[in-house]
């Protein structure tokens, strides 16, 4: 029970909120604030309960306007079950907490315009972060579905240029039905800044998720699934095909005969350990 409130000590708020805040306090919005922050916190707490159920590592709980985001430890290699699941522990409380709102309405606990604002607040972040884009709930989920089907690199580099497509779709949107909406300016930059983030540290992610699959744990493989490669494929060529949730034995051949296989193990260790970055796969036959 005290990991659980220990996640208390991780939160906290956004510098975007603290400006929606600002907003609010000047134009007397203290209570439309009070309710957005509550179904905020309750959304980002589903996501950090679930991870900590799961025993993940947990670095900070941001809140945002939007939804927020749990900052994890975890790299790309725990089992696609468990992210799912903590992917998903964020958006249903969204509707349970709806049910529970119509309890208190019905039970005159709270008038029509605290209920109708508590609805459309509580809508609009739910289906806000199910919107496939990185790093909403959404996002996440995407990059879920495409991990389980393409390589991590490759549905890293998918998931973020489907982000950017459907971004753009809702910007000009934006800028055609509401361009004077500031909160949707305040949002527009935010995953901006995300997307371009992320993108520019894509490199970083993978070479994390690499390192985490070879000196972490590696309970999350479930399914060996074989590469089969050129004795003059490039070394990182070849760790460009891992996929996530599988082990892979590596099977090097020349002109389509077999020469060796590798343990996965083996190749990350002369990547990392032997620092052999430029190497190609024949120079590993009578290393291991």
């Amino acid at each position: 029970m005290n990991k659980y409130f220990s996640l208390l000590s991780k939160i906290h708020i956004h510098p975007i909120f603290w400006v929606l805040i600002a907003i609010g306090a000047m134009t007397a919005q203290f209570k439309a604030l009070c309710i957005l922050f509550s179904i905020v916190f309750i959304h980002e707490m589903g996501h950090a309960v679930c991870a900590s159920f799961f025993s993940w590592r947990i670095k900070s709980i941001q809140l945002l306007p939007f939804g927020g985001a749990v900052e994890m430890e975890e790299h790309g290699n725990r089992p696609l079950k468990e992210d799912l699941f903590v992917v998903i522990s964020g958006p249903i409380q969204h509707l349970w907490m709806q049910i529970a709102a119509w309890i208190f309405w019905e039970a005159n606990f709270i008038n029509d315009s605290t209920y109708e604002m508590f609805i459309f607040f509580n809508m609009s972040i739910f289906l806000f972060n199910l919107v496939p884009i990185w790093p909403l709930d959404g996002g996440k989920l995407l990059f879920i579905l495409l991990s389980k089907q393409k390589p991590f690199s490759v549905a890293h580099k998918e998931m973020l240029r489907i982000s950017a497509v459907v971004f753009s779709c809702l910007f000009l949107f934006l800028l055609f039905f509401n361009p004077t909406l500031l909160s949707g300016w305040i949002i527009a930059a935010f995953i901006v800044h995300s997307i371009y983030t992320e993108y520019k540290q894509r490199q970083f992610v993978y070479i994390r998720f690499l390192m985490e699959r070879y000196y972490g744990n590696h309970k999350a493989f479930t399914v060996l699934k074989p590469i089969i490669v050129d004795r003059d494929d490039l070394i990182y060529h070849v760790l460009l095909k891992f996929q996530r949730g599988c082990k892979h034995p590596i099977i090097v051949e020349d002109d389509g005969k077999k020469l060796f296989q590798l343990d996965e193990n083996e190749l990350l260790h002369s990547f990392f350990s032997e620092k052999k970055t430029d190497g190609k796969m024949g120079d590993l036959q009578y290393v291991y």
